[in-house]
């Protein structure tokens, strides 16, 4: 028997080969990496660690000792090449491995800048792997100058944590305003506050036309005909999921791997987990990009594959941290039309999301009683009256009791 093989060593591949023996799975199990190290956390990387706050052996989800007293082969520097479905092998360089059951917690990768407006040139980054920031940090200091393209929740916390370590930050972003995509005009007015207050400049309608420098970055031309000199470019523009070996084997494909209720893919013996899939959802399908699904979603496909027939179902929370302001999010806000704002003390604030009378989500800034109450009152089917959630003196408690 060849067991099963989780391909993807982020943290939906560690938290499924951990469920698995926790559930008291005896099968062959691999786990296999295409970095050289251990799985560990991403959120860190563009914020503690980049700091220097934190060592790379903190990032470690577990330590390396983990996998092999768990009976887990890990195997980290790997590329899988290829999946023949009806061998039930994997290519792996001049090997074949194969599998009983196989997993794709492969994740997502980031989108990067074309090549033709300079994309290629050293000097420019994006934030996603310890290599990527390893190699960043060389030029995250004191006095350097750097453009971050995109304003999307990566591109901010990269400009707080390079403001903070005293680049001068220039931060572009192509829609109306920053956040756009996920998030309210509310929330959008905070954060431009927020990092206008740390000196980080941010020019929201303008798009980068293309990056000037020989083999390495030395200017950025943008969109309203400008020349930026900078030192680095960090580009957040977005990640997509990984479907390469998952669409080069047939696999159904829609905004990510498909996968039913339980985790299954179109193929009976391939499962997949975390970023890289989607799922069913209020009758459409939803991919989630966070920790907490990556971790909830594995560990439920791994009861399935012991038999458990559980279906996912999905408490979608978020965070980002930035400066000192900790943002909390709770539920999906998609359809929202109104925005309930809750005042608190200093930088502490909740945007209340409510599509006419029912309540999606709640944008928590530094107000975590605020978010765990927004979360319960989601989690539950609950939507307090505006009126009340408004009313910086009515008890939040309370309104989980009517």
């Amino acid at each position: 028997m060849s067991g099963i093989v989780v391909v993807g060593a982020g943290q939906a591949g560690a938290s499924l080969v951990a469920e698995l023996r926790k559930q008291g799975c005896d099968n062959q199990i691999t786990l296999i990496g295409s970095e050289p190290v251990p799985p560990y956390q991403r959120p860190p990387l563009s914020k503690g660690y980049l700091l220097g706050d934190m060592t790379v052996e903190r990032l470690f989800l577990r330590p390396e000792s983990f996998y092999a007293d768990q009976g887990i082969t890990l195997r980290t520097a790997t590329q899988v090449d290829a999946v023949d479905r009806a061998a039930r092998t994997l290519s792996i360089d001049d090997e074949t491995l194969g599998y009983d059951q196989l997993v794709f917690t492969t994740g997502s990768v980031p989108r990067t800048l074309p090549a033709s407006i300079g994309g290629d040139l050293g000097g420019v980054f994006v934030v996603r792997t310890l290599a990527d920031v390893d190699a960043m940090a060389g030029f995250v200091k004191d006095g350097a100058k750097a453009l971050i393209v995109g304003g999307g929740y990566i591109g901010l916390e990269a400009a707080a944590v390079a403001s903070k370590l005293g680049v001068h930050v220039t931060l572009v972003e192509m829609a109306d305003r920053i956040l756009q995509r996920v998030a309210a005009p509310e929330t959008s007015d905070y954060f431009r506050a927020l990092h206008s207050a740390h000196g980080v400049e941010i020019l929201e309608g303008t798009g980068l036309n293309r990056l000037i420098g020989e083999g390495v970055v030395t200017a950025a031309e943008l969109s309203d005909a400008t020349t930026l000199d900078v030192d680095f470019v960090i580009v957040g523009v977005g990640i997509q999921p990984d479907t390469r070996l998952a669409q080069d084997a047939g696999l159904e494909i829609d905004n990510g791997i498909a996968v039913d209720a339980f985790g299954q893919t179109s193929d009976p013996y391939i499962w997949a987990a975390g970023d890289c899939c989607s799922f069913p959802y209020r009758g459409g399908r939803l991919r989630l990009e966070s920790v907490p699904n990556a971790i909830d979603q594995a560990e439920c496909v791994a009861r399935n594959l012991l038999g458990a027939q559980e279906a996912y179902v999905p408490k979608p929370w978020f965070w980002s941290d930035q400066y000192d302001v900790k943002l909390q999010i709770a539920g999906l806000n998609t359809g929202y039309n109104r925005i309930v704002t809750r005042p608190g003390a200093g930088q502490s604030t909740s945007f209340w999301y409510y599509q006419d009378d029912t309540l999606l989500a709640v944008d928590a800034m530094n107000d975590p009683r605020g978010y765990m109450i927004g979360k319960r009152l989601i989690e539950a089917g609950k939507s307090p009256d505006p009126a009340l959630v408004a009313d910086p003196d009515a008890d939040l408690k309370a309104l989980l009791t009517r």
